[in-house]
């Protein structure tokens, strides 16, 4: 009895190890069937891509995420939303953004960021601006961020001055500067007051354009630029604006005015002159933010950083167009001219 009894056991014990064996077997190949989620990334910005506006921006943000072994569609998701030049549409592009649950979401305009800021603080943001998001109090610090926005601030109205001295050396006889700069846009992105301090410097009046979305009397701004005997033009970086760089390219080569912009994507559409960092660039850099995201960094922990090096950039067709010739001087320090 007892040697049946052990035999018994044994067979027990046999199969009760093989039905465990089958079901970790097949608790195994359920889970590894089981699709792995893959990140999404919230990518949004003022204005829809076009023909005539392609948003460089978001190529080469793409393509840097693809150096570092993302595929869109395939171990990656980007939502793509657009706000088309109405601000007012800003908070419930964010909802939308925020119940898909995306792992990081991208701006480079300081309107989104602002929408973003108000509508969580728990989903991180990685940002490529122009304004200084410690005076508006977005970070605690370049260093140590210290909530859920980083990224990069491009140094966009510290370079003010620089762009009015090189339309005076462009323009040695230049007396009076339109600033064309968005209406509706937030107190905070204002840059008329940078452009003022410098002017008085360089002795340079200045007369404000200012201009109302969704759709900008640029017709009437240049009526006013003709009335106000303004002999050049600068133009603000707004998600407006950037909407229709080709348009206030063509009235001011209509108008034969000498233009300044505050990024290349405005010269490359027929502007004159930009000096500023080289946005692409900072799109690309922050790809590099986003894959520290997706890897568990925490984004109060990332440093804002700074560029160190400043594009200068001069179309020459544009300056045959206008009947401006521009000195030798100049075009010797420019980083690159279109011809």
């Amino acid at each position: 009895m007892r040697r049946e009894a052990t035999g018994d056991s044994k067979r027990v014990q046999f199969f009760g190890f093989a039905l465990w064996a089958m079901l970790f077997a097949l608790y195994e190949t359920a889970h590894a069937q089981q699709p792995k989620r893959i990140p999404r990334i919230g990518y949004l910005t003022g204005n829809a891509p076009t023909i005539t506006n392609p948003d460089i921006n978001a190529d080469a943000f793409r393509q840097a995420l693809r150096d570092l072994g993302y595929i869109e569609g395939k171990n990656i998701l980007i939502e793509y939303r657009y706000a088309d030049g109405k601000p007012d549409r800003l908070p419930i592009l964010v909802a939308e953004l925020a119940q898909l649950k995306v792992d990081v979401l991208i701006s480079g305009f300081f309107p989104v960021i602002l929408a973003a800021r108000q509508a969580t603080t728990t989903i991180p943001v990685v940002v490529v601006t122009a304004q200084d998001l410690v005076a508006t109090g977005l970070v605690n610090s370049l260093a140590r961020p210290g909530g859920n926005i980083t990224g990069l601030t491009l140094l966009t109205r510290e370079l003010s001055g620089k762009r009015l001295e090189f339309l005076k050396e462009v323009v040695p006889k230049l007396s009076r500067v339109g600033v064309l700069d968005d209406a509706d846009a937030p107190v905070q992105t204002k840059a008329f007051k940078d452009y003022e301090a410098a002017a008085r410097a360089l002795n340079i009046q200045l007369q404000s354009l200012e201009v109302h979305g969704p759709n900008p009397d640029f017709e009437g701004a240049f009526q006013a630029v003709a009335k106000g005997r303004v002999s050049a033009l600068t133009t603000v970086r707004t998600p407006l604006l950037v909407g229709y760089r080709k348009q206030i390219a063509n009235l001011a080569i209509k108008n034969r005015l000498p233009s300044m912009a505050e990024g290349n994507d405005f010269v490359e559409a027929g502007g004159l002159m930009s000096y500023s960092a080289n946005d692409a660039e900072s799109f690309r850099r922050a790809a590099y933010y986003v894959d520290r995201i997706l890897k568990g960094a925490k984004p109060s922990d990332l440093p804002v950083e700074q560029p160190t090096k400043f594009e200068f950039i001069i179309n020459l067709k544009t300056a045959k167009q206008i009947g401006l010739t521009i000195p030798p001087t100049v075009l010797a320090r420019a980083d690159r001219v279109i011809k």
